[in-house]
């Protein structure tokens, strides 16, 4: 089996604000030659690293907005986020929870922190990542598959190494709840101090992790420290992190979409007409009504 390398490792960038509720780091798509086409399906991933919001009677967040031709992935490893769409999905994320919304042919949507914990305030952070639909599945009809923790595919490392929850996919013949299009593997390594994993995904998956908590080794030989992203090489199979801390690692590995991509702000199709023909559809009420 041969060693899956790391290609690059980038350093959380200058954050910015989505609405008034989410400070964000943007890793994909990101610097160095990080576009939408390197880590496809996964186009988009916003970090919200840790940070501490005062108590506030009247919850931030994001206002409606829409959507089409992807499906939005929301994990919550620090506070809680209360969400709804046009097409009537929603509740409450809470920590160590996901909601896995499919936007596909279209929905308004929108969220913000949880009413009860925006007045008590606290530490707050979450990932989104944007995963992109193959062509025949962009128009099909909305959904959402409310992920908590307690759903989640868990196996123990060996040696109290930790634990690693599947979100999607299958980890040691463990599967993970989500229901996807193309084949996605998306889970949390939870690892105590010392603890390793090793990971084996396809040469020509696009594979990359996010250290929420702690740092690593990659390989032996990598050190990646909290809230640094990791791109790995389309060549070979294997790869090990070792904790060198109490760490939590989000890793993410998929099959390539090989189809064009054509977006603009919120929708991701494949051509110029078909984003054209979105905001037409957009203006036109199309993704039905959400009250802001």
């Amino acid at each position: 089996m041969k060693t899956k390398k790391v290609e690059l490792v980038l350093q959380p960038n200058e954050t910015h604000w989505v609405g008034d509720g989410f400070r964000v780091h943007n890793f994909i798509p990101g610097g160095y030659h990080l576009d939408m086409e390197r880590m496809n399906p996964f186009i988009l991933l916003d970090y919200n690293s840790k940070y501490v919001f005062p108590p506030s009677k009247k919850p931030k967040g994001v206002g409606v907005h829409p959507h089409r031709g992807f499906e939005t992935v929301s994990i919550a490893y620090k506070g809680k986020v209360a969400h709804h769409d046009s097409s009537g999905g929603g509740g409450v994320i809470g920590e160590g929870d996901v909601q896995w919304m499919t936007a596909a042919s279209g929905v308004l949507h929108k969220e913000y922190h949880e009413e009860n914990w925006s007045k008590q305030g606290g530490e707050f952070q979450m990932v989104q990542l944007w995963v992109n639909l193959p062509a025949k599945d962009k128009m099909s009809n909305p959904k959402y598959q409310p992920i908590t923790n307690d759903m989640m595919g868990k196996v123990d490392l060996l040696d109290d190494g930790g634990l690693i929850e599947i979100v999607a996919g299958s980890y040691n013949d463990v599967q993970g709840p989500a229901s996807t299009f193309t084949p996605i593997h998306l889970f949390n390594a939870k690892l105590n101090k010392e603890g390793k994993a090793s990971f084996n995904f396809p040469a020509n998956y696009n594979t990359a992790l996010l250290v929420i908590e702690g740092s690593i080794k990659i390989n032996e030989n990598e050190l990646v420290p909290t809230d640094n992203f990791a791109l790995f090489e389309n060549e070979g199979e294997e790869f090990t992190i070792h904790a060198q801390e109490n760490s939590i690692v989000l890793i993410m590995s998929a099959e390539s979409l090989n189809e064009p991509i054509s977006a603009h702000g919120p929708f991701v199709m494949n051509t110029r007409q078909e984003i054209i023909q979105a905001f037409d559809d957009f203006n036109r009420g199309k993704f039905g009504y959400l009250e802001d």
